[in-house]
């Protein structure tokens, strides 16, 4: 049985959030939130509420116990891309991409 949460749209760069993530991935839950709650970035702060989430549905609607559950995957996508325009001198324009993200945590039972 495996529970799953997902944040979309979320205002943070895909490749900042994936140096976070790649820290949790496999770990137990209660380790990854004591990893999450250690990093101070931002990406950090997102990614410890989607983990959250994923656990408050495997103990809600699986009932499952926390102390079994691990991170079976943890994954960042891209999402919509927010095209924005810097303008220069002498007519100079240079292009803004504020990138965002879909962050997914699926957790799962230890066997």
């Amino acid at each position: 049985m495996e529970a799953k949460a997902i944040a979309k749209e979320v205002r943070i760069a895909p490749r900042k959030s994936r140096l976070v993530i790649d820290l949790i991935r496999g770990k137990d839950v209660i380790e990854a939130d004591k990893i999450l709650s250690n990093i101070n970035k931002e990406a950090a702060r997102i990614i410890r509420k989607v983990l959250t989430s994923a656990t408050a549905n495997a103990e809600n609607n699986l009932s499952l116990n926390k102390e079994n559950l691990y991170v079976k995957e943890a994954y960042i996508n891209e999402g919509r891309v927010l095209k924005r325009m810097k303008f220069g001198s002498r007519g100079h324009v240079d292009p803004i991409k504020k990138r965002t993200s879909h962050i997914t945590v699926i957790v799962s039972e230890k066997n």
